[in-house]
C-alpha cells in the first residue's frame, strides 16, 4: 500500500469515527461517504441533495477531519445561532460572524479564529466579502469552504442573492482550499450557472435523487381558499407544526388572524414586520410544538425543524424549484408529511401579471414565463405529480402511489368542443377582455357590461350555458396551462389566442382535459394514524411521551429548539431500547459521545423511574 493509499484509508476511518462518536450515526447515507472522502482529500464538489438528506454532514465532517477552520458561507443570519448551538450540543467548537453581533462579540470570535480555537465558522456572504474578514481568513488555516444554499448564485433561480456572485473570490484568494457548494434544488440551467459563477468547472458533481417519498403531494381546486385550508389542517394536522405560504404580506396577516380565530396557534412572518417580532416568531416556531407559521417565501430557507408535518400553499409558486424547496421543509425526519395547495384561475392571472409588470429584461421574463409554465403543468397534469416533479429535475420515476392523482385518478374527457367554444368566444370579443367577462359571455349572463359592449348579440353568447362558472374557470385555466391562451396584462388582463390555438379551432387537434370536480369538505383522514408513533407498543409510547416532555423542559433550560437536543427518531429508538445503562444508550442512533455525557444519566434515570 502506498503512502497516499494509507493516508486515504486513515482519513476514511477518521470520518467514520467522527460520524459515530460525534454525531451518533453508525453509517453514512446515500452519497455522503463519497462526498466526505472526496472533500477530505482536497477535491471541490457540487452537491445536490434533497432537504433532509443530510447535506450538513457533507461539510461538517470534512471540516473536522482536515486541519484548520471550516468556513460555511450561509445567507441564513437568523438561523446561524441555532446551527452553532446544534454543533455545540455534539461537542464541535462552532461560531458565527454576522451583523447581529456587537463589535466586542465579533472581536472575540476573530481572536478565537486567529488562535485556532474554532472548528466551524458560519459567515454571511456580505460579511465574508469585507476586507477585514478576508484578511482574517488569510491569517488563519482554512480546511474548506462550504457554500450553502448555492442556488442563490443563480440569476435564473428562485432565490437570487447578488452578494453570492462575488464568492468566486474564494477560488482566487484561496486556490488550494477545497470548496463544496450545496443546494437542495437546481435545474440544469441553475447548476450550470453555479459552476460558472463559483468557478467550479473542475468540481466533481454529486446529484442525489430529488425524491422525497414520505411527502404526499395534493393540489385542489381553489373555491374558498382559507376555508379549504382550515378544513385540511383540522382534518389532517390538528396537532401538528406546519407552514402556510402566501404571496403577499397582507394575506399572511389575514390568514394568520383567521387561523387564530378558529382555534389554531398561528404566527405571521414576512419581510415587512419589525425585525425583532419576525425573529421572535421564527424562534417560537423552532422551539415550540403545534405552531402554524403563515409566511411569505422570505421564511423557510435553512429551517432545520424536522417535525414539520405539512406545508400548504394558498398561492401558486413562481416555479417548480420554489415549490420543491418550500414543500421540502415538511417531513425532514422521514415520517409522513403533506404538501397541499389550493390553486385557481386567479393564481395564473396574478403570476402572469407579476412577470409582465416586473422590471426584468425580455430574456429574463421569458425564463420566468417558462418556469411558470412548468409549474402550471404540474398543477394541471393528469398523471402522477411526483413523476412530473422529478422529470423537471431530469430524473425518471414511476407512479408513486402517494399523491392525489395516484390515489384518486382524475377523470379526463375529450374537451375539444368545449375548448373550441372558449377560443371562439375570446376571438369574438376581439381578444380585449379578461377571463371573467369571457366566461359571462359563454354562460349567457345578461350583465350591464355585456349589454354595454353588445356582446349579448354575439353568436357565442350563451353557447356554454350548460356549464357552471366554476367548470368554465377550470376549463379556462387548463387551456391557459396548455398554452392555447395567454393573458395580456398590457390590455387589462385580456385573454389572447396563441398560435397553438389555430389547429384546435380548425378541428385538426383534439384536447383532453381533467373533468371538473366540485370541492368537497375533507373528512378526517383514516391515514391520520400515520402521523403518530404507530411502530411503538403501548409501553414504548409512554416512554416516548415522557422523553418528549423531558426534551421540552431541557430545551427550554438550554434555550435551544427541542430537536437540537434529540430528534423524534432518536427518542423513538431510545423508547424501544429502554436502556438500563450508558452502554445500552451508546448504540442508539443520534446519541454521540458528547450527548451521552451531557444527557445520558438523566435519560437512564428517567427510564428506570418509568420502568420501576
Amino acid at each position: 500500500m502506498t503512502v497516499t493509499e494509507h493516508k486515504s484509508q486513515d482519513q476514511q476511518a477518521q470520518a467514520l469515527h467522527i460520524l459515530e462518536t460525534v454525531f451518533g450515526y453508525s453509517s453514512f447515507r446515500g452519497q455522503q461517504a463519497d462526498i466526505v472522502h472526496h472533500v477530505v482529500q482536497g477535491g471541490d464538489a457540487l452537491v445536490l441533495m434533497p432537504t433532509g438528506g443530510g447535506k450538513s454532514l457533507c461539510y461538517q465532517i470534512p471540516a473536522l477531519v482536515r486541519d484548520g477552520l471550516g468556513v460555511v458561507v450561509s445567507p441564513l443570519i437568523a438561523l446561524m445561532q441555532d446551527q452553532v448551538d446544534a454543533l455545540a450540543e455534539v461537542g464541535v467548537r462552532a461560531a458565527f460572524l454576522n451583523s447581529t453581533q456587537t463589535f466586542d462579540e465579533s472581536m472575540q470570535i476573530e481572536r478565537r479564529v486567529r488562535s485556532g480555537d474554532i472548528d466551524v465558522l458560519y459567515v454571511a456572504p456580505e460579511r465574508l466579502m469585507t476586507p477585514r474578514c478576508l484578511e482574517l481568513l488569510q491569517a488563519a488555516r482554512i480546511s474548506l469552504f462550504a457554500i450553502d444554499e448555492a442556488h442563490c448564485v443563480s440569476q435564473w433561480g428562485h432565490d437570487f442573492r447578488p452578494e453570492y456572485i462575488k464568492l468566486s473570490v474564494l477560488h482566487e484568494r484561496f486556490p488550494d482550499v477545497p470548496r463544496i457548494a450545496l443546494t437542495a434544488t437546481a435545474d440544469q440551467q441553475t447548476r450550470e450557472e453555479i459552476i460558472h459563477r463559483l468557478q467550479l468547472e473542475q468540481a466533481r458533481q454529486f446529484v442525489s435523487s430529488f425524491d422525497r417519498p414520505n411527502i404526499r403531494y395534493q393540489i385542489v381546486e381553489k373555491a374558498n381558499g382559507r376555508k379549504q385550508l382550515l378544513d385540511f389542517i383540522e382534518s389532517e394536522h390538528a396537532d401538528d407544526a406546519g407552514i402556510v405560504y402566501c404571496l403577499s404580506r397582507k394575506k399572511v396577516e389575514e390568514i394568520a388572524d383567521f387561523l387564530n380565530q378558529n382555534g389554531l396557534n398561528a404566527l405571521p412572518y414576512h419581510a415587512g414586520m419589525e425585525y425583532a417580532k419576525r425573529t421572535a416568531n421564527q424562534a417560537r416556531f423552532l422551539r415550540e410544538e403545534k405552531i402554524v407559521m403563515v409566511a411569505t417565501i422570505a421564511f423557510g430557507m435553512g429551517i432545520d425543524k424536522p417535525d414539520v408535518r405539512f406545508v400548504a400553499h394558498l398561492d401558486l409558486p413562481k416555479s417548480i424549484e420554489g415549490y420543491y424547496q418550500e414543500t421540502g421543509r415538511a417531513g425532514r425526519d422521514g415520517a409522513p408529511a403533506n404538501a397541499w395547495m389550493a390553486y385557481g384561475l386567479q393564481d395564473v392571472v396574478q403570476q402572469r401579471r407579476m412577470i409582465a409588470e416586473s422590471e426584468a429584461d425580455d430574456t429574463f421574463k421569458r425564463v420566468l414565463g417558462t418556469k411558470l409554465d412548468a409549474m402550471l403543468g404540474l398543477c394541471e397534469t393528469l398523471h402522477c405529480r411526483r413523476m412530473r416533479l422529478l422529470e423537471y429535475f431530469g430524473e425518471q420515476a414511476k407512479p408513486c402511489g402517494n399523491c392525489d392523482i395516484c390515489m384518486t385518478p382524475p377523470v379526463s374527457f375529450d374537451a375539444t368542443v368545449m375548448v373550441q367554444k372558449l377560443l371562439s368566444a375570446v376571438y369574438r370579443v376581439e381578444q380585449r377582455f379578461a377571463p371573467g367577462h369571457v366566461v359571462e359571455v359563454l354562460r349567457g349572463i345578461d350583465s350591464d357590461k355585456i349589454k354595454q359592449w353588445r356582446h349579448d348579440q354575439l353568436s357565442v353568447f350563451g353557447i356554454g350555458s350548460d356549464r357552471s362558472e366554476a367548470e368554465w374557470r377550470a376549463i379556462l385555466r387548463q387551456t391557459i396551462a396548455l398554452g392555447l391562451l395567454t393573458v395580456d396584462h398590457e390590455s387589462y388582463s385580456a385573454l389572447k389566442l396563441t398560435d397553438e390555438a389555430r389547429p384546435v379551432l380548425r378541428g385538426e387537434q383534439k384536447v383532453q382535459l381533467r373533468q371538473y370536480q366540485k370541492p368537497v369538505k375533507q373528512k378526517r383522514s383514516s391515514s391520520r394514524s400515520g402521523y403518530v408513533e404507530t411502530d411503538l407498543s403501548a409501553a414504548e409510547q409512554v416512554l416516548f411521551e415522557k422523553l418528549r416532555w423531558w426534551r421540552m423542559e431541557t430545551a427550554r433550560k438550554h434555550n435551544v429548539p427541542a430537536y437540537v437536543i434529540f430528534h423524534d427518531s432518536t427518542m423513538r429508538e431510545i423508547a424501544k431500547a429502554n436502556p438500563g445503562s450508558l452502554d445500552d444508550l451508546r448504540g442508539v442512533t443520534g446519541v454521540g459521545e458528547k450527548k451521552l455525557e451531557t444527557y445520558g444519566a438523566e435519560i437512564i434515570a428517567l427510564m428506570a423511574e418509568l420502568s420501576g
